[in-house]
């Protein structure tokens, strides 16, 4: 029997421990945005940091400007692979409360039509994922007495509030996050039965738009057609944003565009994804969106433009004949690997402006904007040397080939670790589309939940056998 079979046979006899220790950790409210639970997210970061070091690690708090990341180091034989395992401790807040069928803190096991699954909020998002790899590394420990990796783990405490504390900690302690590689479990499988491997992130930019035109709220019939009306320009310039082929029409918006790889398009195109299926399951039956794409392509690796947000006026009962002297929207748009953050933001503001003049009465008005940020999309790079031992790793596993795709979604740390560490990142995921992450009765299937831990378990073998 190898070394990995003995982990493996470690993990299926330890399986109802291991569920035992998932569920303490549920039962932690750690919730970041709310102030009255930071004492709960630092007892669930104690917590990690007790599990860390009963599989073999020298774990401890790390204090930031926010709530404190923990930092884990093992010791590996020597020339072995050295990897940066991320994830977080927080969760997001569980309400409504009323939507739950079982109170979100109290973890239980139910049966689901795909076999058992784990009911709490953090089941999958993403204490059931950290879970998985903290499993894999206890298994190794325990059985084989070391883990096949120099590994170092970062967990932190602040991810569903936007990680304000992470970059600043990584960058005044980057000599301590060499690696050469980031391991990462928080992203999905294409389903139950299939494996993935993410390979493209979409990445966001997001601004909201003022635009004043009269000094005052105007009496519509003693003003209306002829002075200027904020909200009817503003609709207008924003009607503006797509053309009949539903491609934004901002100059240079397309600009650098990375295409996905021929073996990526092949994957997609043979996948037989269900659009009808997918907009059925949102009450829709018509695509919308870029033409000339299919479903996949236009939700992993091309670029959108979308208000999320409109208003102006007088919003109450009944109505109220004013032209009201302001108007604004808030915009986002999902970005893809090549575009730049930073000049697609300049050329949104030069566009509204240059659509403002456009407009009778426009040259009366003043448009300012405010709210901008957001960050790049990010392709992972098939070379990276982890892609080999995982895409084996999970194939051994699950009995087939893993699909490489897409992510809708924006994951910020990826961006960040490549930005500020020099490092790729292997998003190693194991969620499911309807585990109703940040929603009520989130879920991990406990099927999943086992096989992660075996797949990583196998990962960490195929990786320390071909480096």
């Amino acid at each position: 029997m190898t070394q990995t079979e003995q982990v493996l046979a470690a993990i299926e006899a330890g399986m109802a421990e291991s569920t035992a220790r998932w569920m303490e950790f549920l039962r932690v409210p750690s919730v970041s945005a709310n102030p009255a639970h930071l004492e709960d997210c630092r007892a669930a970061a104690r917590w990690a940091c007790g599990q860390l070091e009963a599989a073999g690690f020298a774990a401890a708090l790390r204090e930031t400007r926010g709530l404190p990341c923990v930092v884990a180091r093992n010791q590996a034989p020597e020339g072995a692979p050295r990897l940066l395992y991320y994830g977080h401790y927080d969760v997001q807040p569980a309400d409504p409360l009323d939507l739950w069928r079982s109170p979100p803190f109290e973890p239980v096991l139910v049966d689901g039509p795909r076999g058992p699954r784990m009911v709490a909020r953090g089941a999958v998002d993403d204490k059931g994922q950290v879970m998985l790899w903290l499993e894999a590394f206890r298994a190794w420990h325990q059985t084989v007495g070391h883990i096949p990796a120099n590994i170092t783990v970062v967990l932190e405490g602040e991810e569903e509030v936007g990680s304000p504390s992470l970059e600043p900690f990584l960058t005044a302690n980057m000599a301590e996050f060499a690696a050469d590689a980031a391991v990462i479990s928080d992203t999905n499988m294409w389903d139950i039965d299939t494996p993935a491997l993410a390979t493209r992130l979409r990445g966001v930019i997001y601004i909201q738009i003022d635009l004043k035109g009269p000094s005052r709220d105007l009496h519509s019939g003693l003003f209306g057609g002829s002075a200027l009306n904020p909200i009817n320009a503003l609709t207008a310039i924003l009607g503006r944003l797509h053309d009949s082929e539903g491609r934004v029409t901002i100059p240079g918006f397309y600009d650098g565009i990375i295409p996905p790889s021929a073996e990526e398009l092949a994957q997609w195109r043979a996948i037989g994804f269900d659009e009808a299926a997918f907009l059925g399951d949102i009450g829709l039956a018509h695509p919308a969106g870029e033409a000339g794409y299919s479903a996949l392509e236009r939700l992993w690796a091309r670029p959108t433009a979308d208000l999320n947000g409109i208003w102006g006026g007088y919003q109450g009962p009944g109505s109220k004949t004013v032209i009201a002297s302001e108007a604004h929207a808030k915009l986002t748009c999902r970005l893809v690997p090549g575009q730049e953050p930073g000049r697609i933001l300049a050329s949104i503001k030069a566009w509204v402006g240059a659509q403002l003049r456009t407009i009778p009465g426009g040259a009366d008005a003043t448009v300012t904007f405010s709210g901008e940020g957001g960050g790049p999309g990010t392709e992972i790079s098939m070379a990276n040397r982890l892609f080999a031992p995982a895409r084996a790793a999970l194939r051994d596993e699950y009995g087939r080939e893993p699909l490489l795709i897409g992510m809708g979604g924006s994951i910020p740390v990826v961006e960040m670790f490549k930005r500020v560490l020099g490092l790729d990142s292997l998003m190693l995921g194991f969620g499911l589309d309807d585990d109703q992450i940040h929603s009520p009765n989130e879920k991990f299937e406990l099927r999943c939940f086992r096989h992660g831990m075996r797949s990583h378990a196998r990962f960490l073998g195929a990786l320390s056998a071909g480096w």
